[in-house]
């Protein structure tokens, strides 16, 4: 028979009750995120410019390994909050348990073939020979904490799918804490520690993913996950492979995203005197949207969590109204955003840059780029909605369409051949973003998640 946990309210009562109850532990979470990087990088900025250059980098080839761990998330998350929503806590045990069982595995495979390749991995990547040696160093170590990192992802996905965000965000602070901590006191050597230099971010990067690790394995012991251990654990072919189903769209997507974007700084580069300008404005817009994306990524989670619970209740149209409503909430919160950014476009600039035409194009990127923010919001959300239902594939395909069949190319053909430069490239980035929501957004009214079948 199977066992029923007890009735989720994310499936009941008021719908924004319930969009607040998981958002903000969701944007506190991103929060964590983000001033973890920019610790990291940070620090090595204070040590030297080598340094600075070879966390930046490794962290590029870091992200691409941990992009499994996100695909297997999202297929957990896809199972473990329609189980909820349905109330059948068998079912949600039985996906956590091989979840964590398959990410170790793959944990474990990649954490070998790192070790034994970090050499040939730094050397492809095309690392200056002056921070190799460094870069080989942080990849080791990094190597070694990837079990860790992999069971805190998936363990965090887990959580959130069965709308206990409070946990998550727990270990997140715990983690961010540790981490940021760590880089100040095991670099420097602040008392007690021992002064360990640029190797001290990566140990303090594998000592705080390892404590978040431990904290979300004994979160496992209780409340309505407390028989997670009380089995013999084995891999299940058939739910792992729902898992990848239902993941590797995610993964792909995050790759071919990846891709795209580092086709762009190779058709900025190819601007000629104008190109080193072009490429640090995009570089320090980037990282100035990474400060308004935080809440769009918040609503994300939030929107895959409740759409795939309520589907699991068994009650489409209240998927569907939390949908809207999320959305509705995004587009205002980004459009107010980007509306400050906008007008103050040169003083967030300055903050990144002292150059006079890195300022200038930095501003302009700003200016041009504000326009896309509402559809921005709009495709994450509800692309992280449709990821709930189960639409992984559907949510890729719009995604890859909107970045290369309409971003890359029309920013080669207005940048290089009609001669507009950076400019045309910032264009042809707000008229892929404005077609990536509007198909987003079709994709989703049309309601075809609505009767996925995920189980």
């Amino acid at each position: 028979m199977t066992e029923r946990a007890d009735a989720s309210n994310l499936t009941m009562g008021n719908l924004w009750a319930s969009i607040w109850k998981i958002s903000w532990p969701m944007l506190l979470i991103m929060v964590f995120y983000f001033f973890v990087g920019f610790a990291d990088i940070y620090v090595a900025g204070l040590i030297s410019p080598e340094v600075q250059a070879a966390v930046g980098f490794v962290g590029q080839i870091y992200f691409l390994v941990i992009i499994v761990a996100n695909a297997v998330s999202i297929g957990t998350l896809v199972l473990v909050s329609r189980a909820v929503g349905a109330r059948n806590l068998e079912r949600a045990l039985e996906v956590a348990r091989q979840s964590i069982a398959f990410s170790l595995i793959i944990a474990a495979a990649l954490t070998i073939a790192v070790l034994l390749f970090n050499k040939e991995i730094i050397a492809v990547a095309g690392f200056p020979a002056q921070i190799r040696g460094m870069a080989e160093n942080f990849l080791r170590i990094f190597a070694l904490s990837l079990g860790p990192y992999y069971v805190l992802i998936v363990s965090n996905a887990i959580f959130r799918a069965s709308g206990e965000v409070r946990k998550p965000l727990l270990t997140m602070f715990l983690v961010s804490l540790v981490n940021i901590t760590g880089d100040f006191v095991l670099v420097f050597g602040i008392f007690p520690f021992p002064e360990m230099g640029y190797i001290g971010i990566a140990i303090s990067t594998a000592i705080s993913v390892t404590a978040g690790m431990v904290v979300s394995l004994v979160f496992f012991r209780s409340g309505r996950w407390r028989s997670f251990y009380s089995r013999p654990w084995g891999i299940s072919k058939e739910t792992v492979m729902k898992i990848v189903t239902f993941g590797w769209p995610a993964g792909l997507l995050q790759i071919a995203w990846n891709a795209g974007t580092i086709v762009l700084y190779h058709i900025l580069g190819r601007l000629g005197s104008a190109s080193i300008t072009a490429l640090a404005a995009l570089s320090n817009g980037l990282r100035i949207e990474a400060v308004i994306y935080l809440p769009a990524f918040a609503l994300n989670m939030a929107a895959s969590v409740l759409i795939g619970q309520n589907l699991g209740a068994g009650d489409p149209a209240r998927a569907e109204r939390v949908g809207w409503k999320i959305a509705q909430a995004g587009v205002f919160l980004m459009s107010l955003m980007a509306l400050v950014i906008f007008i103050w476009a040169d003083r967030f600039a300055s903050v990144v840059t002292r150059d006079p035409s890195v300022l200038a194009e930095t501003t302009r990127y700003l200016r041009i780029n504000m326009f896309s923010e509402p559809f921005m919001a709009l495709s994450s959300i509800l692309g992280g909605g449709l990821q709930g239902a189960g639409d992984t594939k559907g949510a890729m395909r719009v995604i890859v369409t909107a970045m290369w069949l309409i971003r890359l190319p029309l920013a080669f053909f207005l940048a290089l051949v009609l001669g507009y430069g950076a400019t045309g490239a910032w264009v042809a980035m707000i008229s892929s973003m404005t077609v990536q929501g509007v198909l987003m957004a079709l994709r989703f009214y049309k309601g075809k998640w609505k009767g996925l079948k995920v189980d």
